[in-house]
C-alpha cells in the first residue's frame, strides 16, 4: 500500500490494544486504518505493535514489558514517531514520551494534523485550529520541555507550532476568538444558502474515501480534487447540477471515520449545516471494503448526531468494479459460507434488498450504472420538487419521457 515517494516518509510505529469491547480481528481492522491515516499524513509504518489487556494502563496505555519492546525496537530502527489507535489522556502522553524519548501521537491528533494539510480555505483552516486548540489545552503542562527536541512533521502542524509555551488563558483566549470567527462566517454562508432560492438540495454523505469526490466529477461535471488518501477533501463543494432539465444542488462534504475526535465534530458541526439543511441524502458506500458495512453505522452514528438520520436517503453502493468475493467452495461441508463469500447478487438479497429502489450499485470512476443513478436521482429530486411547489410540476415530466 505504502510507496517510497520523493520525499522521506516519516519512520512511524503503531500500538494497539486488544480488549474485551475490541477483539483481535477489531483491532487489526483500526490499525489497518490507522495506517491508511498515518500514510496520509506522510509517514511510513514500519511495525504494528499489540497487546492484550482487560483495559489499557492509566499511565502508559500499554504494559511495562510492552512499552521496553517498543522503546528498543524505536532506539534500533531510529524511528521518530510512535502513534497509538486511541486517545491518550494527556498524563498517558507525557510518561509515553518520556520512556519512549521520541514524538508520540494519537490517533486523534494523527486527523487532526491530517486536517490540517488538507484544509484550504479560510474557513476550513478556522475549523482545524479551534479543534487543535482545544485538544491542545489540557496538554499545555509540560508539553514545552516534551517538544524541544522536535523539529516538526506529522502532528506539528497548527497551533502546536505556535501555542505551546503559552499558558491556558492565552489558548482560551484563542478558542473564543475563534468560535467568534466561525460564527461570522456561518452567518456569511446562512445568508448565501438563503441566495440559493428553491432548489431542492442533494447532499453526498459518507465514509471518507468511499469515492464521493470523484462522483460529484462525474454527475456535476465539475472538477472537484480526488485523491485515494483519507480526508482528499475537507472543504464543502456545492455545485448547480442539472439532470433532464430538473436543476438542483449538489453538496460533497466532508467525510466521516470511525473513532472521529469529538474536538471535529464540534468544531465541523457549521459545515455539516449542509447536510441538515439538505432534502435529500445520497449515502455513498465503498462495497470493495471488507467493513462496510461498519462504515454505513459510523455515518449513520454522526448523521443522528446532527439530526439528520431521519431524512430522506438513497444508498449508492459505489466501487462495484473493485468488488471480490473471497472464493467459496460449496461442496466444502467444513467451512460455513460468510458475508466475505457473498457476491453481489447476494448481497442484494440481504437487508439490502430490503431497502428497494433506493439502494443503487454504481461504478463512479468506470461510469457503470450511471444512467439507474441519475433516473433515480431524478425521480426522487421531482418528488421533492412537485410536493413543494405543485403549480409547476409540469415542467417536470417522468425522466423516461421526451423533453
Amino acid at each position: 500500500m505504502l510507496e517510497q515517494k520523493d520525499f522521506d516518509l516519516e519512520k512511524a510505529v503503531l500500538i494497539g490494544v486488544i480488549t474485551k469491547d475490541q477483539d483481535e480481528v477489531k483491532s487489526k481492522e483500526y490499525l489497518d486504518e490507522l495506517e491508511f491515516l498515518t500514510y496520509t499524513a506522510g509517514g511510513e509504518v514500519i511495525k504494528r505493535f499489540t497487546q492484550k489487556m482487560d483495559m489499557p494502563n492509566p499511565k502508559t496505555f500499554i504494559g511495562t514489558g510492552k512499552i521496553e519492546d517498543v522503546q528498543q525496537f524505536i532506539k534500533e530502527n531510529e524511528v521518530g514517531t510512535a502513534i497509538f489507535d486511541d486517545e491518550l489522556s494527556p498524563a498517558q502522553e507525557r510518561n509515553i514520551s518520556k520512556l519512549l524519548n521520541c514524538k508520540v501521537l494519537d490517533r486523534t491528533n494523527l486527523i487532526l494534523d491530517i486536517f490540517a494539510q488538507r484544509a484550504q480555505t479560510s474557513y476550513a483552516r478556522t475549523q482545524v485550529e479551534l479543534a487543535q486548540c482545544e485538544y491542545l489545552l489540557p496538554r499545555l503542562k509540560g508539553m514545552w520541555t516534551h517538544l524541544e527536541r522536535q523539529k516538526g512533521g506529522i502532528g506539528l502542524r497548527g497551533p502546536g507550532e505556535t501555542e505551546i509555551e503559552t499558558d491556558r488563558r492565552i489558548v482560551r483566549d484563542k478558542i473564543a476568538l475563534l468560535k467568534d470567527k466561525i460564527k461570522t462566517i456561518d452567518k456569511q454562508m446562512a445568508v448565501q444558502r438563503g441566495n440559493r432560492g428553491k432548489m431542492v438540495r442533494v447532499a453526498l454523505v459518507g465514509y471518507t474515501n468511499v469515492g464521493k469526490s470523484t462522483l460529484m466529477n462525474v454527475i456535476s461535471k465539475s472538477e472537484v480534487f480526488a485523491e485515494n488518501k483519507l480526508f482528499a477533501t475537507l472543504d464543502t463543494t456545492v455545485r448547480k447540477v442539472v439532470i433532464q432539465n430538473l436543476p438542483f444542488l449538489l453538496t460533497d462534504t466532508v467525510g466521516f471515520i470511525r473513532k472521529l475526535p469529538t474536538q471535529l465534530v464540534e468544531s465541523f458541526k457549521s459545515t455539516l449545516d449542509e447536510v441538515r439543511e439538505a432534502d435529500l441524502l445520497l449515502h455513498i458506500v465503498d462495497i470493495s471494503h471488507p467493513n462496510f458495512e461498519e462504515h454505513i453505522e459510523s455515518v449513520n452514528k454522526i448523521l443522528d448526531e446532527i439530526d439528520s438520520g431521519d431524512k430522506p436517503t438513497i444508498m449508492v453502493f459505489n466501487k462495484i468494479d473493485a468488488y471480490k468475493p473471497e472464493p467459496f467452495d460449496e461442496d466444502d461441508l467444513i467451512v460455513e459460507k460468510t458475508k466475505a463469500n457473498y457476491t453481489l447478487e447476494e448481497w442484494k438479497r440481504t437487508w439490502m434488498g430490503r431497502i428497494g429502489k433506493n439502494a443503487l450499485f454504481i461504478s463512479a470512476l468506470n461510469k457503470k450504472n450511471l444512467e439507474e443513478f441519475k433516473k433515480r436521482v431524478y425521480d426522487e429530486v421531482r418528488e421533492i420538487h412537485v410536493t413543494r411547489f405543485p403549480y409547476n410540476h409540469f415542467l417536470y415530466p417522468d425522466y423516461e419521457e421526451e423533453l
